[in-house]
């Protein structure tokens, strides 16, 4: 578990780097495609990277948050770039009480007018974690991998229970990481109050959901990296299930190896 004392900014916009430049290389932040934050309970000395300040309006209301700060991706920006130039994709948001507006600290090299269009999907689920639990960093991700996307399209793929079945049945190493499985929600309009509401109770049991037809978000307690490996093992699961379905197939661990193997291993699941 990451504790505030070893929490450095400089380390946090470092991986946040690493994680654009592998999601652009998966296929899953194609233009300006998909967005990231970092929730930290204790808030970093940002004066000498982002110096520039502002007051902005919540997309939603926060008051969980308050005190807390944000590392967020800026609206337009391609992931792919952070690694280069960090101070001009990102911003650090500090909450005011209330939860209602915020200061955003930004870089002088700032390349964007505001922040993520999915902040109130990010915020809403940041605060439902932070006021769950005494973490102290939270990180969201929100990506369009391929495989995963397009099995989102297929009716067959929209029910939680059997896309879970479906995907985790292909390395053990899935349902060792996922096993309470993969939340799906129906399409919603992107950036919506209702796609907000929705996000947030499903990540409230699950750690990564397919926004059907759109991609996927996905949360971690202990790192933005973290966060990408979820979407890496479920999108690697997505993949052979593509596989699977050209080649007409019938492969994949069983029920009673998958149970075998949650037993092993002392996983709590209840998808097989």
């Amino acid at each position: 578990m990451t504790d505030s004392a070893s929490i450095n900014l400089d380390q946090i916009l470092d991986q946040l780097g690493q994680v654009g430049v592998r999601l652009a290389e998966m296929d899953a932040a194609e233009g300006a495609a998909g967005n990231v934050s970092v929730c930290l309970r204790v808030p970093q000395d940002t004066r000498v990277l982002f110096p520039t300040v502002e007051t902005i309006e919540l997309p939603y209301h926060s008051p969980e948050l308050d005190g807390m700060m944000l590392v967020v991706s800026g609206s337009g920006r391609r992931l792919r770039e952070i690694a280069d130039a960090p101070l001009a994709n990102l911003a650090c948001i500090l909450v005011e009480p209330g939860g209602r507006a915020a200061k955003m600290f930004t870089s002088p090299q700032r390349q964007f007018q505001r922040v993520t269009s999915e902040f109130n999907s990010h915020l809403a689920v940041h605060a439902d974690r932070m006021r769950a639990t005494q973490i102290p960093l939270h990180a969201v991700l929100h990506a369009q991998p391929i495989y995963l996307t397009h099995l989102s399209h297929l009716s067959a793929y929209q029910n939680e229970k059997s896309l879970s079945q479906r995907l985790l049945r292909w390395q053990p190493e899935t349902i060792l990481n996922l096993p309470e499985g993969i939340g799906v929600i129906p399409f919603l309009m992107p950036g919506s109050a209702q796609l907000t509401v929705e996000t947030k109770l499903t990540l409230r049991e699950k750690r990564i959901v397919i926004w059907a037809r759109h991609g996927v978000m996905a949360r971690a307690d202990e790192s933005i990296i973290k966060a990408l490996d979820l979407i890496e093992y479920a999108e690697t699961a997505a993949r052979y299930e593509t596989l699977n379905l050209l080649a007409n197939g019938e492969g994949g661990l069983s029920p009673e190896e998958l149970r075998e193997i949650s037993k092993y291993w002392n996983i709590q699941q209840n998808i097989f």
